[in-house]
């Protein structure tokens, strides 16, 4: 087993401590790391050895930027520390209310392309080893980018195509729809890209870390934990903020300055989605369990203690 999946075994299998590790690991600074650097400290934590707290940030540095199926380190801007400043101003944009469909179609590719990018690099790969991205793949990852963007801009087409005037209308358009739909959108796009997972299975392994075959049923549980996770995340970053700014221009104050809704959105759009971001990516353990009953047959008397476990992918 990956010794990055090792660490996660036994120090990420509650909520508080996923939450903890995730706050550490989502440093900006462990971007301006070198390759070099990152697989030093790779192969620091794959020799077993005891680390002490100068190796902490070798550690966080593994943890973050390595995939633990390939042992390669992650494409810059895909690296979960990027997720933050990369995301944030495309989640900002994406939630304005445009004038036109053409910005709305605009930010709303931004986003999600790099949404894609990020599920994709950062999936399980264990059943891919040695293999090239398929033709396949790419077209998939060009449909969900280009029906996700048309999706996510339907709020704005639909004022702009039936020529909506009314307040409430437009008020249930640009702050109430976009919350289901962003949720929505979100859990499609991780569940079609990482699709491949769910129909060739993905390595599971024993108690002691060996691997033990792969698994359909496994693959699927690893997607949809991640595609919740990462609905809960878009989700709550449209809600909380679209619902602040609803109640704000009922006072008085906002009643007099409607200037004031502008900044409090944006703001607020940026303060829930990073407060969210490690807390969606600790709902579900890195390193997974599940039970012998849910498995294939030939992989039951693999789980000696009554369970398997895999690695969820991000």
């Amino acid at each position: 087993m990956d010794p990055n999946l090792l660490y996660w075994k036994h120090e990420g299998q509650s909520f508080l401590s996923r939450l903890r590790i995730w706050f550490n690991l989502l440093d900006p600074s462990t971007l301006l790391s070198s390759d070099t650097e990152i697989q030093k400290a790779y192969a620091l934590l794959g020799r077993g050895e005891k680390l002490n707290e100068e190796d902490g940030h070798a550690l966080n540095l593994s943890l973050s930027s390595v995939h633990a199926d390939t042992g390669d380190t992650l494409p810059l801007v895909f690296r979960p520390p990027a997720f933050l400043p990369m995301s944030v101003p495309l989640v900002v944009a994406s939630f304005l209310p445009h004038s036109g469909v053409k910005p709305a179609l605009f930010w709303q590719f931004m986003l999600q392309s790099y949404t894609a990018g990020f599920n994709h690099t950062n999936r399980n790969s264990s059943s891919e080893q040695g293999k090239k991205t398929s033709l396949k793949q790419l077209l998939l990852l060009a449909g969900t980018v280009s029906y996700a963007t048309c999706a996510g801009a339907l709020p704005q087409i639909f004022i702009n195509r039936l020529g909506i005037r009314s307040a409430s209308l437009q008020t249930f358009f640009r702050s109430i729809l976009p919350i289901p739909l962003s949720a929505a959108l979100a859990f499609f796009s991780v569940s079609t890209i990482r699709s491949e997972e769910s129909e060739t299975g993905i390595q599971v392994f024993d108690s002691k870390g060996n691997p033990v075959g792969l698994s359909k049923a496994v693959g699927q549980k690893a997607v949809r934990e991640t595609a919740l996770s990462r609905a809960a995340l878009l989700g709550s970053t449209a809600a909380i903020p679209n619902l602040l700014v609803l109640l704000l221009k009922r006072t008085r104050l906002f009643k007099r300055n409607t200037l004031l809704a502008a900044p409090v959105r944006h703001m607020s759009v940026a303060f829930v989605l990073g407060l969210m971001i490690p807390i969606s990516f600790s709902l579900f353990p890195q390193l997974g369990k599940i039970r012998k009953e849910n498995v294939e047959e030939e992989l039951k008397a693999a789980a000696v203690d009554g369970q398997l476990y895999y690695h969820r992918g991000l």
